[in-house]
Parts: C-alpha cells; sequence; structure tokens
C-alpha cells in the first residue's frame, strides 16, 4: 500500500548533456522518455553550448536542465534516467568522454543524500558553468540545501572559466 506521503509530488532538476549526433533530437526523445516515466515537465530551460569540461579534445557540448514533477523516489529517477540514457544509444567511455547523453540529476527538491549510488545535490553543480547558466535561467533564486546561497550567487562565484553560449 502507498502511503499519502509516498504520492507527494516532488520537483526533480536533471541536466541533459551530450556532443554526438543530433543532439537536440536526442534531447527531445528524452524529454519525451522522461515525461513518460519520471513525470510532468514543468520547467526547460534553453539549450547552451560549451566546450568540453575535463578532457578538451572533443566536441563543444550542448546542456539543458529540466524540472520534472514526480512521484518516484530519488534512486528510482536515477536508474529511470540510466535506462533512458541506455535507450537512446548511450556508451560508457570513461569519465567526462564524448557521448549522446548524459542526464544527471541535480536536485530532489531540497533532499540531501549521500549513498553509493546517488549524492544529491550534485556535488559538481557549483564549479560548472554549463550546468549553472540553464540552472540560473529557469530558477535563479532557488537556494542551494548545502551551500544557502541561490543559484544566481553560485552561477556569480563560479571559478570555471569556460565560455557558455546560449543557442
Amino acid at each position: 500500500m502507498v502511503s499519502e506521503i509516498d504520492k507527494r509530488k516532488n520537483r526533480v532538476v536533471l541536466s541533459l548533456g551530450g556532443n554526438i549526433g543530433d543532439i537536440q533530437l536526442v534531447f527531445e526523445k528524452a524529454r519525451d522518455s522522461l515525461q513518460k516515466t519520471v513525470g510532468e515537465l514543468v520547467l526547460i530551460s534553453s539549450l547552451y553550448q560549451t566546450k568540453a569540461w575535463g578532457v578538451e579534445n572533443q566536441s563543444d557540448f550542448l546542456n539543458q536542465v529540466i524540472v520534472l514533477e514526480t512521484t518516484l523516489s530519488p534512486i528510482e529517477v536515477l536508474k529511470t534516467c540510466l535506462a533512458v540514457e541506455n535507450e537512446l544509444g548511450r556508451v560508457r567511455k570513461g569519465k567526462w568522454h564524448e557521448r549522446v547523453i548524459d542526464i544527471d540529476v541535480l536536485f530532489y527538491g531540497n533532499e540531501l543524500i549521500k549513498s553509493k549510488e546517488l549524492v544529491l545535490p550534485h556535488p559538481y553543480i557549483k564549479d560548472r558553468n554549463f550546468i549553472l547558466y540553464p540552472l540560473v535561467e529557469i530558477m535563479p533564486d532557488f537556494v542551494h540545501p548545502i551551500f544557502k546561497k541561490t543559484l544566481l550567487e553560485l552561477k556569480n562565484n563560479c571559478k570555471d572559466e569556460l565560455p557558455v553560449v546560449k543557442i
């Protein structure tokens, strides 16, 4: 039996990234699949283009942030995101390497989670402009539950110097 608290809708913030193939089409398919499996899409950022972060000798990335309302648990959201990545042809070549799609769970409400499978909020948010720019576009006043600063404040203090271009 599902309790009332389990039926409560929670806002989950996801980032989409990719740099292989028709990225915009892949993002569209990912959003469609996530709406069917995770929940209702309530916010969507513009697309942003950046140079590769971490492993630099590869094509530029497109990035986008979406917010969905879900009744799934954080771990169920993660497993669903991994399944969608696989559906869309994600091949894991190594950390920060090229990919058709990468879906990261950034926030699940204000939940703080630290497990082997999932850390929330995502630990690198404050260090990556390619995540902060789309986040600030759609939720600038959201307060990071660990740093107690708005996303706009985190963006303004980010040391990442890779240019981020809204497309």
